[in-house]
């Protein structure tokens, strides 16, 4: 069986996230999506909200499953049996930072392979990140994150910004 691991910190999943997710599970026997708990991030959506939006999202897709992992990501990939990283590419600046990680990756653990993928060109510009600063204006996302979860997304996006404000 070919397993695929597409691992990212998801926070909020976007188009660009489901238009890899879409194609590349198309390669693969299995894809597994994996929800990265990262100590340097503090997310706006928890880790249990993120796995949650992306089922949500991916439920159309059989041979998907999503799991959250936290510590090293080559780790999490001989636990899964899985052999290939798939990394979606936006522009030339996501490839060095991916192809450093890919070769750290590689001497972690030589059997284990990457593969990039370039986003669709409509989904160039998207990131998660540009999806919080529309949100925390009050801008409409509904065409920058999946439909099905475009309402949960602002809703929490509001809140967060709403108390940040609050706050100040």
């Amino acid at each position: 069986m070919k397993i695929g691991v597409y691992p990212g910190s998801f926070d909020p999943v976007t188009n660009g996230h489901l238009d890899i997710i879409e194609r590349a599970s198309k390669i693969f026997d299995k894809l597994i999506v994996a929800v990265l708990v990262n100590p340097n991030k503090t997310p706006v959506f928890d880790i249990e909200e993120r796995v949650e939006l992306l089922k949500e999202t991916t439920e159309h897709l059989p041979n998907v499953e999503v799991k959250a992992f936290k510590g090293l990501l080559i780790d999490f990939m001989k636990q899964e049996n899985a052999k290939v990283i798939v990394k979606g590419l936006r522009a030339v600046s996501d490839f060095e930072y991916e192809f450093q990680m890919a070769l750290l990756n590689k001497k972690l653990e030589p059997s284990i392979e990457t593969i990039f993928m370039m986003t669709n060109s409509k989904y160039s510009y998207l990131s998660s990140s540009m999806v919080k600063e529309v949100a925390r204006f009050g801008g409409c996302i509904e065409d920058l994150v999946p439909e099905k979860i475009a309402k949960k997304v602002m809703k929490k996006l509001n809140k967060k910004y709403a108390e940040t404000e609050e706050n100040k």
